[in-house]
């Protein structure tokens, strides 16, 4: 599938230095990896560069030192991590820029790994400043950007360079961008969307873009209270956003208005406090206690949202639909969980997740690994799912 922009494919990497943005910005916990999915992702893209004789040069960010070196965000200790990873060595730099890197970067032969310290210890990276840009084009002949989850960012390593040579997409960035068009760019129809979470101020502009590209949006979670208490339905205690009432009727009108059926809960699961074991029961959702809160989509909701999957084609998923890190108020959401991925599994659906409390929850049902797409890309997936121009994408794109 065409994404529009220049792929791997097209680029003659031999014998060269291809500078390579990854995204890095992983947990550590005592100076070792404590998650390595956004390692994993990258190293199709390093060995696939470095069986073509490339010479790799990877940059990236980690944590927000604010322009300033700070020892405990230096990259240092993912050079083992990539190596163990690639099964090759990495060697690394201590600066992304200047006579260290540069030097470090013209040492390499074809096929070797360099790591150059954090990009953001400069505050010309953030600045998106021309003369930093430019310090990292020095090093390499081509970029290739391989971080989706940091492409809604017009930083120096991500769009900046990227005007200064010429620039390719990653395995991972390719997959992202094919994932995301089949799931609203070119769906299959019908076409839904489960959207949850706390709040609709987060994702007031998500909900207006997928309400206009969707068939069915099923809207679960805190948010939901806001959409409820705006029509007139009594919500207890429930965490509900009383100044964007008439925000969540227009979001109503809208989707009316392009045909989008938006589902609400007609049940829910109730409880005094959010705390493990307490005690909880279901009510009709025109019935929520005064003293209660709503911590999860009743048995009713889920069967219709269930009888829904069934139709659609395509599903896109921002967002659990319940506070499914506390027991007993998981059940909406893995069970939603597992009917995405039957119907996923059976090739009836194309499914497409993101965003970090949703990888959360999928991977607590066990379950990431059965959807069509799951993204790691946070800030950069919701954007992108509200219809917003991607600096770091916009630059590759080939029209």
């Amino acid at each position: 599938m065409s994404t529009g922009v220049r792929s791997l494919e097209e680029a003659t990497v031999a014998g060269r230095r291809v500078l390579l943005r990854a995204d890095l910005n992983v947990p550590l916990r005592y100076g070792r990896v404590a998650d390595d999915t956004r390692i994993a992702r990258l190293i199709p893209t390093i060995r696939a560069l470095a069986k073509k004789n490339a010479r790799v040069i990877i940059c990236s960010h980690f944590g927000r030192p604010k322009g300033k070196r700070r020892p405990e965000m230096s990259l240092a200790p993912l050079a083992p991590a990539l190596a163990a990873a690639l099964g090759r060595p990495v060697r690394f730099a201590e600066d992304c820029v200047g006579e260290t890197a540069v030097r470090a970067a013209k040492a390499l032969a074809d096929g070797e790994v360099l790591l150059l310290e954090n990009t953001r210890f400069h505050p010309g990276e953030e600045a998106n400043d021309p003369a930093f840009a430019a310090a990292l084009a020095k090093l390499a002949e081509i970029f290739v950007n391989d971080a989706f989850s940091v492409s809604h960012r017009a930083h120096a390593s991500t769009e900046g360079v990227a005007r200064l040579l010429p620039s390719y997409a990653g395995r991972e960035m390719q997959a992202e961008l094919a994932a995301l068009d089949a799931a609203l760019g070119h769906p299959a129809r019908p076409v839904g969307a489960i959207v949850g979470g706390a709040k609709v101020s987060t994702k007031l502009d998500l909900l207006g873009n997928l309400s206009r590209k969707v068939d069915f949006l099923m809207i679960g979670g805190a948010m939901a209270n806001t959409f409820l208490a705006a029509g007139g339905i009594a919500v207890g205690r429930s965490l509900e956003e009383q100044d964007l009432h008439a925000e969540a009727q227009a979001i109503l009108a809208q989707a009316k208005a392009k045909g989008c059926e938006v589902l609400l809960p007609d049940d829910a699961m109730v409880a005094a406090a959010l705390e493990p074991g307490t005690d909880a029961r279901v009510v009709p959702i025109a019935a929520v206690p005064p003293e209660m809160m709503i911590l999860d989509v009743g048995p009713a909701t889920i069967a219709r949202f269930e009888a829904r999957l069934h139709e659609l084609r395509t599903l896109v998923w921002n967002g659990p639909v319940g506070a499914f890190e506390t027991p007993p108020f998981a059940a909406g959401t893995i069970t939603l969980a597992r009917a995405v991925a039957r119907a996923t599994t059976a090739g009836r659906l194309c499914s497409v997740a993101g965003g970090g409390d949703t990888v959360a929850a999928l991977n607590f049902a066990g379950l990431a690994d059965q959807l069509t797409y799951v993204s790691a890309a946070g800030g950069a997936f919701l954007e992108w799912l509200e219809g917003k121009t991607l600096p770091g994408v916009a630059v590759l794109q080939t029209g």
